[in-house]
């Protein structure tokens, strides 16, 4: 394997498809935890595209496909 530092998983790509698109998929791929709006744990796991389960409180909950929640949704919230 070569130097994946900057890019992370999306190394696999190597120079190919260009690094925006990389990147793009870097943030959707990357193994992180969400945190839960009900109860603050960092237990949100997403079973399904734009279905989210915390594990701790057992809230279900509709949101974005890769992201608890969306940019149209902050902006209303606001």
């Amino acid at each position: 394997m070569g130097n994946t530092k900057k890019v992370g998983i999306c190394g696999k790509f190597g120079v190919r498809y260009g690094l925006s698109i990389r990147k793009k998929i870097l943030k959707v791929e990357e193994k992180k935890t969400d945190i839960c709006p009900n109860c603050g744990k960092a237990q949100l796991r997403r079973p399904a595209s734009g279905i989210w389960i915390c594990k701790k409180c057992g809230i279900k909950f509709a949101g974005g496909a890769y992201l608890p929640e969306t940019p149209e949704e902050t902006k209303v919230e606001k």
